[in-house]
């Protein structure tokens, strides 16, 4: 299949083997055609088999596995089958997460807690952990991982997805100092109110949880926002391909925000 052309040519994509997990639709889906456009292998994960089937066929990758990030079973499955297939790895795209639960923290259940950080945090852990040892076998790499705006904020009644992703910024700060002397390179993203239906489920929370209307609540983000918009999944598809890239080959251990200068949450 013709990739769509990208719209900016990157140096040193061509025939990368790069992992992006919740490939199948988002954010994750979004990266992936970047990354195809630019000539990279491509191996994604969903949890969605439906989203993860069409994108296979759409993308042409040569690993598409059913995994759950939080799983350490089916992670380490869908690595095993990326050497097995593609015979290594360059680069790993750390995108998976859920929104988590909208409350109170005196009405937040523990359950909904520990599922949020596992797959949010933890899963970033677990694919870092099977794809670093392929990323050292190819001399280097880069490992891209999705923060939020809610890493540099606190946002209420969000408190275990903000603590996830303050975590990503923990996790990948340590690991680029970790992983430097190998030619890893680790980066964070931080997307902020990105269009497409997940976010318009958390305002829709969000608006329930504060007793306004949903239009209310979209204005109220959108106002926080400096540029007065939102931001389309390709923003941050460009920016991971380019930290992936050899254009981002001095980039390591740093937190892009793309999100018009979200002021707050």
């Amino acid at each position: 299949m013709t990739a769509t052309p990208p719209r900016m040519r990157l140096p040193g994509m061509e025939g990368l083997r790069v992992a992006v997990t919740a490939g199948g639709s988002g954010i994750g889906l979004a990266i992936a055609r970047e990354l195809k456009a630019q000539g990279a292998r491509l191996a994604i994960c969903d949890v969605d088999a439906a989203a993860l089937d069409s994108a296979r066929a759409e993308l042409g990758a040569e690993v598409a596995d059913i995994a759950d990030v939080s799983d350490p079973d089916q992670v380490g499955d869908f690595f095993a089958n990326i050497k097995a297939t593609m015979g290594g790895l360059d680069a790993l795209v750390n995108n998976a997460g859920i929104a988590g639960p909208t409350g109170g923290v005196e009405d937040i259940d523990h359950k909904d807690w520990a599922r949020c950080i596992d797959v949010c945090l933890t899963g970033q852990f677990l694919c870092a952990h099977h794809a670093v040892p392929m990323l050292k076998a190819a001399g280097g790499g880069s490992i891209v991982s999705m923060s939020s705006a809610a890493g540099r904020f606190g946002y209420a009644y969000r408190t275990p997805y903000a603590a996830a992703k303050w975590g990503v910024i923990g996790l990948t700060q340590s690991l680029a100092k970790e992983l430097g002397s190998a030619n890893i390179r680790v980066n964070a993203i931080l997307p902020g109110i990105i269009e497409g239906p997940r976010i318009e489920g958390v305002i829709a929370d969000r608006a329930r949880q504060t007793g306004v209307s949903h239009e209310e609540m979209k204005d109220d983000y959108i106002r926080r926002i400096s540029l007065r918009r939102m931001t389309p999944p390709e923003d941050v598809a460009d920016i991971a391909a380019f930290l992936i890239s050899d254009a981002g080959r001095n980039l390591s251990g740093q937190s892009f925000p793309v999100d018009g200068n979200v002021e707050a949450l």
